[in-house]
């Protein structure tokens, strides 16, 4: 070999080694960075709405193709069965009861509600702010609309979205009264304030492009900070009625209106997750899609479907907490799985802090627990059971696969909708029947007395502090 093509092989070795070592380097500042995370939650979303979860009409693909990419979930719960509770449970990892965040008076913050999110609770924003993330909230909040509960003051960076449920500030001289509004509802029926930050940019808000303006909003915040880690919160404010979608969307589902809005939400996904690829950021974000509760089964076709699950939106029935869930991690979580573990909204707190290696706080009890065995298929679920609570009372219990219903209650607008108690406690096999039909309290005393053990070990360590819900906003009553 001549010397010219020694010189042209040893320019060559040392281009390969230093493409080598860019490719390491590279891959060790990946490995440094800590995980982004993108919650994106629905409102009143039933546990059979999605196509991945059964539904044969409305069609899902991109929610869909999130599944087949990532983990679904098929027995995953929410806090509450209605929307604040749910929120603070999300948002705090801990049990509505805990913050003072429910109420058997009020089930949810209104818009003449004095209280809030209290301040020295940590938010899922403060634990990862306080390990350098930059935070965003671009949806529905519906933690108290006074200043000092807003998101920016409860540890996000920005704010985009309406304070609260979209049927709120209803304009009763404007439009058909009553029900009637919402069968064909429009924009000027309810005087909700679009905010940003704090302050209020339109009022009544345009809900026809909500959905497409939450996702624009949120696709921004992450190209602004691709460089950094994020958390990115898109609570959807639909489909909770009054149902709205875009122009694009108007009659593209053989589901009706509801169909359409849905498919709008599961558009505004596709275009997240296509975002994270553009950004060559799907790698190093865990994206999580769930909702607050159940579908309002008393609007009709204007509500969804808990498919073969029991009854819907504020019951304690599986249809009311149980929620069609996925994760979405490429890399790291393997795609198409399917999990029977049980997981609940307020696990996604202790799973992303401690996922950013920050400490889940130890001055409180925190309810939520770290997911990860599940998402990386390397163990059993750190959750065994599931509380269900009904504003301040704890109605069921969920202990492995058995549920015991101490109290039942059917959801709203159901004729006298009266709250029976139960002794001995209903007792159900979900494993064996997730509809909630065949009670075997008769044939398990001790699984019953399990469950009791349970619930006492837990009330020792519950001290309720006043309910933020029932605070009246200044010179508004009640």
């Amino acid at each position: 070999m001549n010397k010219a093509s020694v010189r042209l092989t040893t320019s060559m070795l040392i281009l390969a080694g230093m493409a080598l070592m860019s490719l390491l380097i590279s891959a060790a500042n990946g490995a440094e960075r800590r995980p982004n995370f993108v919650i994106i939650y629905a409102d009143d979303l039933g546990y059979g709405d999605l196509g991945c979860f059964g539904h044969p009409t409305i069609r899902t693909p991109h929610l869909d193709r999130m599944a087949g990419e990532g983990l679904r979930f098929t027995q995953f719960y929410s806090a509450s069965p209605v929307c604040t509770p749910s929120r603070a449970a999300l948002m705090t990892g801990r049990l509505p009861i805990r913050s003072g965040m429910c109420s058997d008076k009020r089930r949810v913050l209104f818009p003449n509600s004095g209280g809030g999110i209290p301040a020295d609770e940590v938010t899922l924003a403060e634990a990862l702010k306080a390990q350098g993330y930059a935070t965003g909230c671009f949806g529905k909040w519906h933690l108290g609309h006074l200043p000092q509960f807003l998101p920016t003051n409860n540890g996000f960076d920005t704010y985009y979205g309406i304070p609260y449920s979209n049927d709120m500030d209803r304009l009763n001289d404007v439009g058909p009264q009553g029900r009637a509004a919402f069968w064909a509802p429009k924009i000027e029926y309810w005087n909700v304030p679009l905010m940003r930050g704090t302050e209020i940019i339109e009022r009544p808000a345009d809900q026809t492009t909500i959905t497409r303006r939450y996702t624009d909003q949120a696709i921004e915040f992450m190209h602004s900070h691709k460089d950094e880690p994020f958390l990115v919160y898109l609570p959807h404010s639909m489909v909770h009625i009054p149902l709205f979608r875009s122009d694009e969307f108007a009659g593209k589902s053989a589901r009706g209106l509801y169909g359409d809005c849905l498919e709008e939400v599961d558009w505004s996904v596709g275009q997240v997750l296509q975002a994270l690829r553009d950004l060559q950021l799907d790698e190093q974000t865990l994206v999580f899609f769930s909702s607050d509760n159940g579908p309002w089964l008393s609007y009709n076709e204007q509500g969804g479907s808990a498919g073969l699950l029991k009854d819907g939106k504020g019951t304690t029935f599986e249809g009311g907490m149980r929620e069609p869930t996925i994760a979405w991690w490429p890399g790291h979580i393997e795609p198409g799985r399917v999990t029977q573990e049980l997981g609940s909204t307020m696990d996604i707190f202790t799973t992303c802090v401690t996922l950013a290696g920050g400490d889940v706080p130890a001055d409180r009890v925190i309810d939520g627990v770290d997911l990860s065995p599940v998402l990386f298929d390397a163990g059993p679920s750190n959750r065994k059971s599931v509380l269900y609570y009904r504003g301040t009372q704890l109605m069921a219990v969920r202990l492995g696969p058995w549920k015991a219903h101490y109290f039942t209650q059917t959801s709203y607008r159901k004729e006298g909708n009266p709250r029976e108690a139960h002794d001995p406690p209903l007792l159900y096999h979900l494993d064996h029947d997730p509809s909630e039909r065949f009670n075997l309290n008769e044939d398990h005393p001790e699984v019953l007395a399990q469950i009791d053990a349970l619930v006492a070990e837990h009330r020792q360590h519950l001290d309720p502090p006043r309910s933020q819900l029932e605070i009246p906003l200044a010179g508004a009553g009640d």
